[in-house]
């Protein structure tokens, strides 16, 4: 972890110490000494506002404190528009801003944006959504395996059906790599099963009116034909949860996210599970491991790696103690990229 002590580093004796002595790289030259944390500022940017960003706030600024940085902003104002988001990027930049956690607006296009940031010096994390492809252009993404996730989430709504009858999926943008990932995983489920896919309704994650119309149509048109909906996406998860509790109908609802809605429909029955995600984790970790990168007191032994940041299904056995195996999980992330940074010996 950097802390000011590092702007008093001595000169490194001509070989690169390894925060892990697993997979060290040994062939690196050795970098010049690091600079001070406070010298670092960095911006967490999602690709516009939503409810899953909002726990990057209050970690971005623990991570401030906690790491001595310079700076931490929070910029949600893209709108959903990658032009929009470079030109935040790009005034950030201006600003002085030399880190960088994007959520990217367009997964076929992020990357661009990523280099021209590495280009002008800045290290950049994809944070909570990794581009689409295979490849990752920003120095580290640290997301949700959201296949996984939605698998876990298929998965815990088929148990919740008795393994049998017929299941919704409702989720986010369909040219969303992640809404496409999801899809796969919850397919992957239900393939292992006798239960049968009714449809999946996609572009129903734009804002809680649109899901909710969604929702309320979905249960008119087939309210009696289904046993199960599983979603993907926050808005729907918190539409369909409140919808098939007003509707009175015996529908298995397994929701995303730890909206209070949802865990207060988990602990009254009407919701049977959800599977909760990692947003402060992503955002505290992804701004220590950008700090140490930005002073140059570490360095990735792979450039673009990927780490999961963690998904917890939660049902009513569990939603008084998940929270604990979260920041359980956030800590072991800590531990994790150790293993992936080859960093300087301070003293």
């Amino acid at each position: 972890m950097p802390t000011r002590k590092l702007a008093v580093a001595v000169l490194l004796l001509g070989l690169t110490a390894s925060c892990s002595t697993r997979g060290a790289n040994t062939t690196a030259s050795a970098p010049g000494p690091a600079k001070p944390a406070d010298s670092v500022k960095v911006a967490l940017v999602p690709g516009g506002p939503h409810a899953y960003f909002q726990d990057w706030k209050p970690a971005g600024q623990r991570a401030k404190t906690d790491f001595g940085l310079g700076a931490v902003t929070f910029d949600e104002t893209s709108q959903w528009d990658q032009a929009k988001q470079n030109g935040v990027l790009n005034a950030l930049s201006s600003q002085g801003y030399t880190a960088f956690g994007v959520f990217g607006v367009s997964p076929t296009d992020i990357n661009s944006t990523f280099s021209d940031l590495k280009a002008r010096g800045a290290t950049v994390a994809s944070l909570g959504s990794c581009p689409a492809g295979d490849k990752v252009d920003a120095d580290f993404c640290l997301s949700t395996d959201v296949g996984d996730a939605a698998y876990k989430a298929a998965k815990a709504a088929i148990e919740a059906m008795g393994g049998k009858g017929t299941l919704v999926h409702l989720t986010g943008n369909n040219v969303d790599s992640n809404t496409q990932r999801r899809i796969a995983g919850v397919r992957k489920a239900v393939e292992e099963t006798g239960v049968t896919l009714l449809t999946t309704i996609t572009d129903v994650d734009k804002d809680l009116q649109s899901a909710q119309k969604a929702v309320s149509d979905l249960l008119s048109a087939h309210g009696k034909d289904i046993q199960g909906i599983v979603t993907t996406a926050y808005n729907p998860a918190v539409a369909a949860s409140a919808g098939v509790k007003a509707s009175g109908l015996p529908v298995k609802v397994v929701a995303i996210d730890d909206a209070p809605e949802t865990l207060a429909g988990i602990r009254d029955g009407s919701v049977a599970a959800t599977v909760a995600q990692n947003a402060a984790g992503q955002a505290y970790v992804g701004t220590q491991v950008l700090t140490k990168l930005a002073t140059g007191a570490c360095t990735l032994k792979q450039s673009g790696v990927t780490v999961d940041s963690g998904s917890f299904v939660v049902t009513a056995a569990t939603v008084a103690t998940f929270d604990a195996e979260r920041q359980a999980k956030t800590a072991q992330l800590t531990t994790q990229f150790d293993q992936l940074l080859t960093c300087k010996e301070t003293r």
